[in-house]
């Protein structure tokens, strides 16, 4: 399986960084414009832009389409994780150790599959790379 499955590697790493980012990207949407449901199910309902949860939602959207789109992606990639990491310690953490009990497998997973993304940089496709090219 692996030998069939690793020549496309690098296709799918492409796949990974551009679904991650675009999800993350909405999860910022829905902070910061009421979109997806809104804050809470509320749909509309958003959040202060001055506020941590409107940082929270700027760091998410423009992180998030910066990381689908391949630009800047090492960067925007390891601020994404840190503000994961932040906002599983802040807001599940105090709830409870584990991230199952807590409501923090989201958190957890997006820190380190952006921690990964941030290794890893760009791959084969993406903007940043196609202006590097010319």
């Amino acid at each position: 399986m692996e030998r069939a499955v690793s020549k496309y590697a690098p296709y799918l790493y492409v796949l990974l960084r551009v679904v991650a980012g675009l999800l993350f990207a909405c999860h910022g949407a829905q902070k910061l414009f009421g979109v997806f449901g809104g804050i809470g199910g509320q749909p509309g309902t958003s959040m202060p832009l001055f506020s941590l949860m409107g940082f929270a939602g700027c760091i998410e959207l423009i992180g998030g389409l910066l990381v689908a789109l391949g630009v800047l992606t090492s960067f925007a990639a390891f601020i994404a994780s840190g503000e994961m990491a932040f906002a599983y310690f802040t807001q599940h953490f105090p709830r409870g150790f584990w991230p199952i009990q807590n409501g923090g497998e989201l958190a957890v997973l997006n820190c380190f599959l952006f921690l990964y993304i941030a290794a890893n940089g760009t791959g084969m496709w993406g903007v940043w790379r196609l202006r590097q090219d010319l």
